[in-house]
């Protein structure tokens, strides 16, 4: 076999926003390298690496892949852990998925700021029997583990060439529910499965624990072309309390400013959180118990003014939005999170937050229902 060149050559990382070299070979990072500069903490920049979304494309005629990682995966106490998979697309179609716990390992918690590194080895992935002939390929990538790719080998004498160029371009910023980490598989990520339905070059700013309306997202999702917009926004806000009504409602205004600035008719979508019943009208930070599920952190009755809930922030979206409509924005909508995940799925939530694979299928089924529908954002993108 031989090895197709890792960085300026035929190999294309869609879903990524740079492609860095790494001393072993290259990695993928979800922030641009200016935005990179103005993270606040090594969380954040932990999350951006993690390659939601990203995937290897290429146009070849090889019947084997070979790609040999080294992952650094991640494990929050007490939660279970999970595999890192890999998924093969052919011609639009997944036919392979390869999952593996072989790597370098960060375990976090269970105690606040307990954190154990572990080194492991580099491993590799092989897709084999490939039907021969021009294929399009798309390797994605594990969307809950850091991926630094050393090596990708195909048959020697084979051609690797660049993708024609995707569908309509989608940039979707979001929490842990759109990051969606504890989903089987990259593909199955309810980001990944309307991105595939509707052939949206797709672009997941999806950053677990992480959606804070920070400006340096506004900016990069401003640079960042797109034929269609949408933010999944408040939930994160919620869980670590970062904010309160007061404050909220001018950080999202400033937010669209900044993205309008340089994408001022492209359709634009906000989505208020799903149903949750843990913070429905109670409000966070939220925490996990010993057996991992989510809970509100009691608040003191004299500390409950001007407090966000769930509720409260979706009727402070709404207000924005119809505010922002009624000003001339006619590209800019609305949805109601509910109509993706309500309470009534609530046992499609294993830890009482982020939805199961079930659960993701249904997020993606119902959002083609409401957006890519007759007057939606996404109508006409499919």
């Amino acid at each position: 076999m031989v090895e197709v060149e890792l960085l300026g050559g035929p190999l294309e990382g869609r879903g990524a926003l740079e492609v860095v070299a790494t001393p072993g070979g290259a990695a993928a990072r979800r922030l641009p390298a200016w935005a990179r500069a103005q993270l606040p903490d090594l969380t954040m920049d932990v999350v951006q690496q993690l390659p939601a979304g990203v995937r290897l494309c290429a146009s070849t005629t090889t019947t084997s892949i070979r790609l040999t990682v080294q992952l650094t995966h991640l494990h929050q106490l007490p939660k279970e852990r999970t595999t890192a998979a890999f998924d093969l697309v052919v011609d639009g179609q997944v036919v392979h998925s390869a999952a593996t716990t072989t790597g370098h390992l960060i375990e976090v918690g269970p105690a606040p700021g307990a954190v154990v590194f572990t080194e492991g080895p580099a491993t590799t992935i092989t897709f084999d029997a490939l039907e021969s002939g021009r294929k399009a390929i798309e390797l994605w990538l594990p969307q809950g583990t850091a991926v630094e790719v050393l090596s990708l080998e195909i048959d020697e004498g084979a051609s690797w060439e660049r993708p024609d160029r995707g569908g309509p371009r989608w940039t979707h910023y979001g929490s842990s529910i759109s990051h969606c980490v504890a989903a089987q598989s990259p593909t199955r990520t309810w980001p990944a499965q309307v991105a595939r339905r509707l052939g949206l070059d797709g672009t997941n700013l999806g950053f677990g624990g992480q959606c804070m309306l920070d400006p340096f997202v506004a900016r990069t999702i401003r640079d960042h072309p797109a034929e269609v917009i949408s933010l999944k926004v408040a939930a994160n806000l919620y869980a670590a309390d970062t904010m309160a009504l007061r404050t909220f409602g001018p950080a999202l205004d400033g937010f669209l400013d900044t993205i309008r600035e340089g994408q001022p008719t492209t359709p634009m979508v906000v989505i208020s959180p799903i149903g949750l019943p843990v913070g429905e009208d109670t409000p966070g930070p939220l925490r996990y118990d010993p057996e991992g599920m989510a809970e509100p952190v009691p608040r003191p009755d004299d500390l409950q003014l001007g407090v966000l809930t769930l509720g409260s922030m979706r009727s402070r979206i709404a207000e924005v939005v119809t505010r922002r409509q009624a000003a001339g924005d006619a590209n800019l909508h609305y949805l109601d999170g509910r109509q993706l995940f309500d309470v009534e799925d609530f046992a499609d939530l294993p830890d009482r937050l982020h939805p199961n694979d079930a659960g993701n299928a249904r997020m993606a089924e119902r959002c083609l229902e409401a957006l890519a529908g007759p007057g939606g954002p996404f109508a006409g993108l499919g």
